[in-house]
């Protein structure tokens, strides 16, 4: 019977030690934050659900460059044990929220340090690096100048539509001397009409024929005895070939 009362206690106490199992942690191990704005501080409680360790007490620090060390808040707490949950670990966060930051000098390692009746768990702590300002979106320049250049490049496209419009309108106008002297140098620029025939080939023809004439009035003498009424057919011809020269003259 005692090695059987030994084995139980050792159940029940191993039960408990298992079950007592606490931890702190704190996750991401570091961040950024900005001035004006506020972070904070991650602090994870892992503890059993029994009456020993539902009651605890959880402080907040800070510790700077100058390994300076500064109070920042403390909290109790009394987690109440859910029905069918008995000793079984619990994994609660109790994180902190920091006001907005003042200055840079708020860089430094914030801890946070949770205390049993017997026990205390300490996190590893998270660096926190505050900055004046963040990272610029350069997504945003980017669409800013995006929608520049596309307006750059409308109206540019629309000012050279407008100047071929303005030249196709007002070239017109302006070649339209240019074509009336075209015009009217074209006549003189043609080739000269041929010369009329030479009056002097006609005067010589009639020459000739008034010559004949004269010599054969002269050698016939009845054209001499010729009644003043009527006019021999050879002095009608003689007419007719003056009267021709002169026209062609």
């Amino acid at each position: 019977m005692i090695p059987n009362l030994k084995i139980i206690f050792l159940f029940v106490w191993l039960l408990q030690c298992g079950g007592g199992n606490v931890d702190v942690q704190q996750k991401p191990p570091i961040q950024v934050a900005l001035l004006k704005e506020g972070t904070s501080i991650p602090c994870k409680v892992i503890f059993p659900y029994m009456p020993k360790y539902t009651k605890f007490s959880i402080c907040y620090y800070w510790i700077n460059s100058l390994d300076q060390k500064t109070s920042i808040y403390t909290r109790l707490e009394n987690v109440a044990i859910p029905s069918g949950e008995e000793n079984k670990t619990a994994a609660l966060s109790y994180d902190y929220r920091i006001m907005p930051l003042e200055n840079t000098s708020s860089t430094g390692t914030y801890y946070c340090k949770v205390k049993w009746n017997d026990i205390q768990k300490m996190g590893k702590g998270v660096f926190i690096l505050v900055r004046d300002t963040g990272y610029i979106n350069t997504s945003y320049w980017l669409q800013i100048l995006i929608t520049l250049t596309v307006l750059l490049a409308v109206l540019s496209i629309t000012a050279t539509a407008l100047l071929l419009w303005k030249r196709k309108v007002l070239c017109p106008r302006r070649s339209q001397p240019n074509i009336l002297k075209v015009e009217t140098q074209l006549p003189s620029a043609s080739p000269p009409p041929p010369p009329p025939p030479p009056v002097y080939d006609s005067l010589d023809v009639q020459q000739v024929d008034i010559y004949s004439s004269l010599e054969n009035k002269t050698n016939n003498p009845s054209h001499r005895k010729n009644p003043p009424g009527k006019t021999p057919k050879k002095q009608e011809t003689l007419e007719e070939s003056s009267d021709t020269l002169y026209e062609n003259i």
